[in-house]
C-alpha cells in the first residue's frame, strides 16, 4: 500500500518455507479448521525503567491506531517510556519533509522497502544489527522477511505486522443461499460475476479512496493479475523497471482488470462509487439485507474493518474468503504479501527499547489477537482470534512462493504515478494507451540512479 523511493535493483522475494500453500485456503471456504492448542506467549520480559518518550510516525488511525497503542501499552508500563504517536495518511510526504528538514521522528513506519533504501543510503536510518538480537531475529523470522529490511547488507528495517493479499471476501449465508460456487480460475470468476450481474445485483463492491494514497487498492488488483497471468519473472522485471508499462504483459493485466472495473454492470455504483468509496467501507454492501454486492477484493486486514462495522458477524460462519483464482495454470498458487516496516531515525535508549520490543512475538501477538493483522514472526503462537485468521497467518508464514507488494518496491515517483493511473483508468478506460505511455515516461526517470 505504501509508496516507495529510488530502488533500481532488488532481488525478487521468494519464500521457500514449505507446508501450507494457498490452496489450503480454498479448502477452508466451506468449513472452519479445528484450531490446535499451543501455549500462549509469555508476557514480555520486563525492561529497566527508562522514562522519557519516543516519537513514532505512522499511517494508522481509528481501529488500527487503537490496536497499535494496545500493542505498546505493556512497553510503556514496563519501561516508563511514553509512546507519542503521530498519524498521517500521507506518510511519504510527511516523513520525507521531516527527514530532509532535520526533524525526523525517533521511529517511523516506512512507506515501503524502496523508500527505506533511499533513507538508508542517505545515512538517515540506524543500522539495527547493533540494536536487535540478530540471532533471535534469524530464528523468529524467515530469511526473506529480514532481507526486505536490509540495504547494502545492513538491517535498517523490521516488519512488525504483515498481510496476505489477493483475497476475495463474500457473505457466506447469502452466497450459499444463491447457490454460487467458489471459483478456482479467472474464467470461473468472470462467469460467476456475470451470473450475479444477470440476477440483477452488481457482483463487486470496490472502494479506491484513501486520501493522499487513493488508488492503492487498485494496484493490488493489478499486482495479483500480473503475478498470476504473466508469472513471477515478469512481475519482478515490472517492479524493477526492466519492462515497460506498455509491454503486452502489463497492458493485458490492465485489460483483464477492466473486465470488471470498466463494466458498469460489474461494480456497485460504477466508477463514481469506486472513486469516492473509502477502502475501509467497501466491504459493507456485502452485508446489507438484501446484499447490494456479493464479492470484495482486499487483503487480510479488512477483517478488522468488517467486524468493527458489522459487530454481529462471525468469521467463517458469516463472512469468508477464497484466494485470488489462478489465471495461467503455470503459476498456480502464487501469493502476494505486504507488511508494515519500521525504521529508527534517532539512536536513543527509548527508541532502541521500542524497536527491540516491536520485534518480539509477545508484542506482535497483541495486535494479532485483536484482529486485522498477521505476524511475520514464526514464534507468534496460537493467538489468532478465529480459525480464519489463524489459517491466513499460517499460509503467509509457510507458503512456498510469495511475492511482496510490487508497488511498495517501486520508486516513490513510480508508485505515486501508478496510484493516479489506476484512478484515471477507472474514470476513462478507453484512455488506457495514453495512461500506460505516461507511466513509461515516469519510469524512464524514476529508476535513474
Amino acid at each position: 500500500m505504501a509508496g516507495s523511493t529510488k530502488m533500481t535493483r532488488r532481488t525478487f522475494v521468494k519464500f521457500s518455507l514449505g507446508l501450507l500453500a494457498v490452496p489450503v485456503l480454498q479448502a477452508c471456504a466451506p468449513a472452519a479448521p479445528t484450531p490446535t492448542t499451543a501455549p500462549k506467549p509469555a508476557a514480555p520480559t520486563p525492561a529497566p525503567k527508562l522514562g522519557g518518550s519516543v516519537s513514532v510516525l505512522g499511517t494508522w488511525g481509528g481501529n488500527e491506531l487503537d490496536s497499535f497503542m494496545a500493542m505498546v501499552k505493556p512497553f510503556e508500563d514496563q519501561t516508563g517510556v511514553k509512546v507519542e504517536f503521530e498519524g498521517t495518511r500521507d506518510l511519504n510526504a510527511v516523513l520525507t519533509t521531516r527527514v530532509q528538514g532535520g526533524n525526523p521522528p525517533d521511529v517511523a513506519g516506512l512507506p515501503g522497502p524502496g523508500q527505506m533504501a533511499e533513507f538508508a543510503r542517505a545515512g538517515k536510518l540506524v543500522d539495527l544489527s547493533g540494536v536487535l538480537d540478530m540471532a533471535a531475529m534469524k530464528e523468529q523470522y524467515a530469511e526473506d522477511w529480514l532481507k526486505l529490511g536490509q540495504v547494502d547488507g545492513k538491517q535498517v528495517g523490521i516488519f512488525i505486522k504483515s498481510a496476505l493479499k489477493g483475497l476475495i471476501w463474500y457473505n457466506v449465508k447469502e452466497f450459499n443461499k444463491a447457490g454460487y460456487k467458489i471459483p478456482k480460475t479467472w474464467d470461473e470468476l468472470m462467469a460467476l460475476s456475470k451470473q450475479i450481474a444477470d440476477s440483477g445485483v452488481t457482483p463487486w463492491s470496490i472502494g479506491l479512496e484513501s486520501g493522499a494514497a487513493s488508488g492503492w487498492p487498485a494496484t493490488d488488483w493489478l499486482e495479483d493479475i500480473v503475478l498470476r497471468q504473466a508469472g513471477p519473472d515478469v512481475y519482478d522485471q515490472w517492479y524493477q523497471g526492466k519492462i515497460k508499462w506498455t509491454s503486452p504483459e502489463i497492458k493485458k493485466a490492465w485489460q483483464t482488470w477492466g473486465q470488471i472495473v470498466a463494466d458498469a454492470k460489474m461494480v456497485l455504483g460504477g466508477k463514481q462509487a469506486m472513486l469516492a468509496t473509502n477502502f475501509g467501507d467497501a466491504a459493507n454492501p456485502l452485508f446489507t439485507t438484501p446484499p447490494k454486492a456479493y464479492l470484495h477484493h482486499q487483503a487480510s486486514f479488512i477483517t478488522d474493518f468488517i467486524v468493527k462495522a458489522n459487530p454481529n458477524l462471525k468469521p467463517v460462519e458469516d463472512f469468508n474468503l477464497f484466494p485470488f483464482p489462478d489465471i495461467d495454470p503455470k503459476y498456480a498458487g502464487a501469493v502476494e504479501a505486504a507488511g508494515d516496516l519500521f525504521g529508527m531515525f534517532k539512536d536513543t535508549p527509548q527508541a532502541r527499547a521500542l524497536m527491540k520490543y516491536l520485534t518480539t512475538p509477545e508484542a506482535q501477538a497483541i495486535w494479532v489477537k485483536r484482529g486485522g493483522a498477521l505476524s511475520p514472526n514464526k514464534k507468534i503462537g496460537d493467538v489468532y482470534p478465529d480459525p480464519l485468521a489463524k489459517l491466513m497467518g499460517e499460509s503467509l508464514t509457510s507458503a512456498k512462493i510469495v511475492r511482496f507488494d510490487a508497488s511498495d518496491l517501486m520508486p516513490e515517483a513510480m508508485n505515486n504515478a501508478f496510484w493516479k493511473a489506476t484512478l484515471d483508468y477507472v474514470n476513462n478506460p478507453a484512455d488506457l494507451d495514453n495512461i500506460l505511455a505516461g507511466l513509461d515516461k515516469v519510469q524512464a526517470d524514476a529508476y535513474k540512479k
